[in-house]
C-alpha cells in the first residue's frame, strides 16, 4: 500500500521529488536538532493522485488522523479542543522552491468554540479574533474562492471606522465585528457557511493546496523558469503545529537570509515584525524592521538567531533562506531553503564561501546558473545628480529599468505583449501579479520590504525593484498615482535605480556594467577548468577590445558587411553596387580597400596574441541599398519639390494686388529659398538627383530576389563577382602584413559563408593564395592565415568529409542552419507562430535561441565526425546566437568543439557554462540526446 504521510522525524530530507522542499527541509532541520514544531508532511504522489481524480486518494485521511495524533501528542494540545486548542499550518511545497505561487492557510483548527479555548489559555482575546480573523480570511480565499479584494475592503471600513492607520491598531472588539464581516462575505459569495468542524476545514485545506499546483500562476512561474515534471512534479502538503507571533510584544516572525541576496555580504539579513504573522512580512502589509534591529530590540533572541544561520549554513553548505516565528520569547524554525540571489551575491558568495573553506572550488562553479552572469552585464543608470528622485524606496533587486507605467498586471501582460517598455506599479504585489512580472521591465511597490514578494519574484528574474516607497499613494481604479505633486498617470515614463531604491521621472541613460574582483576569480578559475574555448563576436576594433576585456580568447566571428554599413563607407559601397562596369565597380572597391584593411589592423592589433576569424562579405547586396519603397517615396518628393519651386514664380504677382505687405515678406522668404536651393535650380540638380534615385531603384528591382536569404549571397556572390572577395582577401592579407612588420602577434583566419561544395572553397582559396603569393614578392614576408569554411547549408553537413579536404576549420552558422533545418524564416517565425508553437508545447525552446539537439545538433554532430575523419586536427566552433547559451555551450563541450564565439555580454556566461560542462561530463552523454 502507498504511504503517503512522513512525520518530520521520519522523512528522507534529501528526497525533495517525494516530500517537496519545504517538507526535506523541516525533516532534516528537525533530524538535527533545530527548534521546529511538530508536524508532518503529506506525498506528492497524493497531489498527483488527487490531481487525476478529483479527490483526495484512498487512506489519505486515515493516515492524516493518525499523523494528528502524533502532533497532538508531541504539542500536548488537542485538535479542536475548546480549553488548549491545536491549531495547524498548511503549507505547500514542490521539489522546486517557487516562492509565493502556491497556496498556505494558517491559523486553522479554529471555530467559535475553540477561540474561546484559546482565548482562556492565552489570556489574550486580542490575539484569539486577529488568528480567528487571519483564518476566515485564508480560507475563505483558498479553500472557498472568495477574492481578497471583499475582505481588503472590509478591513479597510473597519480602519476608516475606528480610525486606525494599521490592524494592529484595531482592538478585540474591532477584529471580531471584522471576522464577523467575513463570515457575512464567504456566504454571500459562495452561498454556503463556514465549515466549523476542525476535520473538515483540514480536508479542504489539503485540496486546496493540492488545486493550486495547477493554479495559473504556478503555471506561469514553471513555463517562465522552464520547471519541468522531472524537476518538481506536485506539490507536497506540509501540516506544522502553529506557533504565534502575533501574542504581543514578546512575539515576532520574520524572514532571514544567511548572507545578504542582494550583494552576497556575509551579514545575516532580512526582516521581521513584532506582533505579526508570517504572511505579514512577505505580503508587505506593514513595512517590517530590519534584522539588524532585533539585537537593540531583543537582544538574546538576535543572538539565538545568529546560532540558528551559522547551523543553516554549517549543514547546508548553502546560503539559505529561512522563515522564523518568536512565541513569547520562544525562537522556532519554521522553513529553510536554498535563497535566491541576484548573479552578483552568488557569484560572491561562492569566491567567500569557497575561501572560508565551506565549499570547493568545483562546488562554487557549480552553485552558479551561467544565465545569471546576463544581469551583471546589463546596463546602469548614469546620473550626474542634476536629476531629482521623485521618491526613494527599498533597494529590493538592483538594476535599472525605464519604462511607462502601468497599475495592473493583466495591462502588463496586454502592453508587454506589444514590446512597451513598462514599469509595473502596485500598493503591494500578490502571486498573482506573477503574469505582470513577466511582461515588465521593473516593479515599484508603495509597501512591502526587502523580502516582499514583490522583493523576492524580482530578484529571481533579474528584473529591478523598488518596495516601500510609500510616498507613493496609487489610485488603482483612476489610473494614477500621486508622488508630492507629481502626479502619475497609466503610460507616463519612470526610471526606477533597485540598487538605490530612487525613482526618477523619464527615462535615464545607463552605462555599462564592470566587472568586480570576485566575479573575476571565478571566471579564471572557469577559465582553468574549461576545455571548449571563449571566443566573441566583434566586428570593430573597439568590438574587439570589449571582448577581450570581457575575457574571450579569440574572435570567432568579424563579419565584414557590418564595416560597410558605416554611414561614411556606405555611399561607396552603393557607387560598388550601382556600378555599370567593371571599371566602375573597381574604382568603389579600391576606395573601400583601405578603409577595410585600417579596420583589419585595429582589429589584429585589439586581440594580439589571439585568433581573429575574419567572414566575407555574406548578405545578400540589396541589403547596402534603400528598400523600393523608400526610394519611390523620396523620388515623388523629390519631383514635389521640384513642382513647388516652379510654382512659387507665379504666386508674386496675384499677392502683390492683394496685399503689398504680404507680398514683401512673400518675396523676401522666396529669395533666401531661391538662394538656398540655387545649387539645385541651376545646375539642375534636382533632375540629377532624381535620376540618381531612379537608377538605384532599377538596381534594387533588379536584386530583388523571392526568399533572399537563399539567394544571391555569400560565396556565390564572392564567386559571381569575384571582384569583391579578391578586395576583401587583399585587405585581410595587407593588414596581415602590416601588423606582422610591425611586430604584432597575430593568428588570422578567413572564414566563407554560405558554403555547400567543396569548388566554392578551391576556388577561393586560389585567390587568397594568389594575394599570399602577391604579398611575399611585394614584401618578402608571407602572413600565416588559416583558411576555412562555415557550415550553415545542409548540404555542407552532408559533404563535411569532402569539405575538411579543403578547409582547415569549420564554424557552425546556427542561425541560417536552424533556418535551413526547419525551414522557418526567423523573423516571420519569430513574429507569427512560434510563440505559439511554444505555449502549445509542439515546441519547447525557441530554436533560434536554444539549440535544436535532435535536428541541427545532429547535423552538427555528423558534420565533425565526418570532417574530422579526413582531418583529425580540424578545429570546429559555432558562432550563432547560441553560442552564449549554457545548454547549447554544453552540448557543443559534449561533442567535441574547440570553441564557441557569441557577442560580448555573453562571453562571461559562456566561460562559466562551458566549465561547468567540463565538470558534468560524466552525466551528459550527447547521443542520448540525438
Amino acid at each position: 500500500m502507498v504511504r503517503y504521510v512522513y512525520p518530520f522525524e521520519e522523512g528522507d530530507g534529501k528526497n525533495k521529488m517525494l516530500l517537496g522542499g519545504k517538507g526535506a527541509n523541516l525533516a532534516e532541520m528537525t533530524q538535527f536538532g533545530l527548534n521546529v514544531p511538530p508536524g508532518f508532511t503529506i506525498t506528492t504522489e497524493a497531489c498527483l493522485a488527487y490531481l487525476e481524480h478529483n479527490r483526495l486518494p484512498q487512506g489519505l485521511l486515515e493516515e492524516v488522523h493518525a499523523a494528528m495524533r502524533e502532533v497532538e501528542r508531541k504539542s500536548g494540545k488537542t485538535f479542536g479542543s475548546t480549553s488548549d486548542p491545536l491549531l495547524i499550518s498548511v503549507r505547500s511545497g514542490s521539489a522546486m522552491s517557487m516562492p509565493g505561487m502556491m497556496d498556505t492557510i494558517l491559523n486553522l483548527g479554529l471555530n467559535p468554540e475553540t477561540l474561546q479555548g484559546l482565548i482562556a489559555h492565552t489570556g489574550n482575546p486580542r490575539f484569539g479574533y486577529d488568528s480567528w480573523r487571519r483564518f476566515i480570511q485564508l480560507f475563505g480565499k483558498i479553500a472557498m474562492g472568495v477574492s481578497d479584494e471583499r475582505f481588503d475592503e472590509a478591513m479597510s471600513a473597519v480602519k476608516k471606522r475606528v480610525g486606525a492607520e494599521q490592524d494592529v491598531d484595531l482592538s478585540a472588539e474591532d477584529l471580531k465585528a471584522l471576522a464577523d464581516d467575513y463570515l457575512k462575505i464567504i456566504k454571500q459569495e459562495t452561498g454556503e457557511e463556514f465549515p466549523l468542524e476542525p476535520y473538515t476545514q483540514l480536508e479542504y485545506a489539503i485540496a486546496a493546496v493540492f488545486r493550486s499546483w495547477m493554479g495559473k500562476r504556478a503555471v506561469d512561474y514553471r513555463r517562465q523558469f522552464k520547471i519541468t515534471k522531472d524537476m518538481a512534479n506536485g506539490t507536497a502538503v506540509n501540516i506544522c503545529t502553529m506557533v504565534f507571533g502575533n501574542m504581543g510584544n514578546d512575539s515576532a516572525t520574520g524572514v532571514g537570509f544567511t548572507r545578504n541576496p542582494a550583494t552576497g555580504e556575509n551579514v545575516t539579513f532580512g526582516e521581521y515584525l513584532v506582533n505579526a504573522q508570517g504572511e505579514d512580512v512577505v505580503a508587505g502589509i506593514r513595512t517590517p524592521q530590519p534584522i539588524s534591529r532585533m539585537a537593540e530590540e531583543m537582544p538574546d533572541l538576535h543572538r539565538q538567531l545568529i546560532e540558528l544561520r551559522d547551523k543553516l549554513e554549517a549543514h547546508y553548505h548553502e546560503v539559505q533562506d529561512f522563515e522564523f516565528t518568536i512565541e513569547r520569547g520562544r525562537l522556532y524554525a519554521l522553513q529553510t531553503r536554498n535563497g535566491k540571489m541576484n548573479a552578483r551575491a552568488m557569484v560572491v558568495t561562492s569566491v567567500e564561501m569557497e575561501k572560508e573553506g565551506l565549499i570547493t572550488r568545483e562546488q562554487a562553479l557549480l552553485r552558479v546558473n551561467p544565465a545569471l552572469l546576463e544581469q551583471l552585464m546589463v546596463p546602469t543608470l548614469v546620473t550626474d545628480g542634476k536629476i531629482a528622485a521623485l521618491a526613494q524606496g527599498l533597494p529590493a533587486s538592483p538594476g535599472a529599468a525605464s519604462g511607462k507605467v502601468v497599475f495592473d498586471a493583466d495591462t502588463a501582460e496586454a502592453r508587454g505583449k506589444t514590446g512597451e517598455k513598462l514599469i509595473l506599479v502596485r500598493e503591494e504585489t500578490k502571486p498573482e501579479d506573477i503574469h505582470g512580472f513577466f511582461a515588465a521591465q521593473g516593479i515599484l511597490t508603495s509597501r512591502g520590504g526587502k523580502t516582499s514578494h514583490a522583493a523576492v519574484v524580482a530578484r529571481g528574474m533579474g528584473k529591478p525593484c523598488v518596495s516601500g516607497c510609500d510616498a507613493i499613494h496609487i489610485d488603482v481604479r483612476a489610473k494614477k498615482a500621486q508622488i508630492g505633486a507629481v502626479t502619475l498617470s497609466e503610460g507616463d515614463v519612470i526610471t526606477i535605480d533597485g540598487s538605490s531604491g530612487k525613482v526618477y521621472p523619464g527615462r535615464i541613460p545607463t552605462v555599462e556594467a564592470e566587472f568586480f574582483e570576485e566575479l573575476k576569480t571565478l571566471l579564471g578559475w572557469a577559465d582553468e577548468v574549461a576545455r571548449l574555448k571563449v571566443f566573441a563576436n566583434a566586428d570593430t576594433p573597439r568590438d574587439a577590445e570589449r571582448a577581450r576585456r570581457f575575457g574571450a580568447k579569440g574572435v570567432g566571428l568579424c563579419r565584414t558587411e557590418r564595416m560597410f554599413n558605416d554611414t561614411a563607407r556606405l555611399p561607396i559601397v552603393q557607387e560598388m553596387i550601382l556600378a555599370e562596369t567593371l571599371g566602375e565597380r573597381q574604382a568603389a572597391l579600391d576606395r573601400l580597400l583601405p578603409i577595410q584593411r585600417s579596420d583589419f589592423i585595429g582589429i589584429f592589433n585589439a586581440m594580439e596574441g589571439l585568433p581573429v576569424t575574419v567572414r566575407l562579405l555574406d548578405p545578400p547586396i540589396h541589403e547596402f541599398l534603400p528598400t523600393a519603397s523608400q526610394l519611390e517615396f523620396e523620388i515623388e518628393h523629390l519631383r514635389g519639390l521640384k513642382r513647388a519651386l516652379r510654382n512659387m514664380h507665379e504666386l508674386p504677382e496675384t499677392l502683390k494686388m492683394l496685399d503689398p505687405e504680404l507680398h514683401k515678406q512673400y518675396v523676401d522668404s522666396l529669395d533666401n529659398l531661391e538662394a538656398n536651393l540655387a545649387e539645385y535650380q541651376n545646375e539642375n540638380r534636382f533632375d540629377g538627383l532624381i535620376d540618381r534615385r531612379e537608377a538605384m531603384l532599377q538596381k534594387v528591382r533588379a536584386l530583388t530576389e523571392v526568399n533572399p536569404m537563399l539567394g544571391h549571397r555569400g560565396v556565390r556572390l564572392g564567386l559571381t563577382h569575384p571582384e569583391i572577395y579578391a578586395m576583401q582577401l587583399r585587405a585581410i592579407v595587407e593588414a596581415a602584413a602590416q601588423c606582422m612588420l610591425d611586430r604584432v602577434d597575430i593568428h588570422v583566419e578567413v572564414m566563407i559563408p554560405q558554403v555547400c561544395t567543396s569548388q566554392e572553397l578551391i576556388r577561393v582559396k586560389a585567390q587568397l593564395d594568389a594575394e599570399l603569393a602577391r604579398i611575399e614578392k611585394m614584401r618578402g614576408l608571407r602572413p600565416q592565415i588559416a583558411f576555412g569554411s562555415m557550415i550553415e547549408v545542409v548540404r555542407a553537413c552532408m559533404r563535411a568529409a569532402s569539405l575538411a579536404e579543403t578547409a582547415e576549420f569549420f564554424s557552425f552558422g546556427t542561425n541560417d542552419l536552424t533556418q535551413a533545418t526547419f525551414s522557418f524564416s526567423r523573423e516571420d517565425a519569430e513574429n507569427k507562430f512560434l510563440p505559439f508553437y511554444q505555449e502549445n508545447r509542439i515546441l519547447r525552446e525557441n530554436p533560434f535561441e536554444v539549440l535544436d539537439l535532435k535536428g541541427v545538433g545532429r547535423l552538427m554532430e555528423m558534420a565533425v565526425r565526418w570532417g574530422r575523419e579526413t582531418r583529425p586536427n580540424l578545429k570546429v566552433g559555432i558562432c550563432g546566437e547560441q553560442g552564449g547559451q549554457p545548454d547549447s555551450v554544453r552540448f557543443c563541450h559534449a561533442i567535441g568543439l574547440n570553441y564557441v564565439s557569441c557577442s560580448a555580454p555573453r562571453v562571461p556566461i559562456a566561460r562559466l557554462a562551458a566549465a561547468q560542462a567540463k565538470l558534468r561530463e560524466a552525466e551528459y552523454d550527447p547521443k542520448i540526446l540525438l
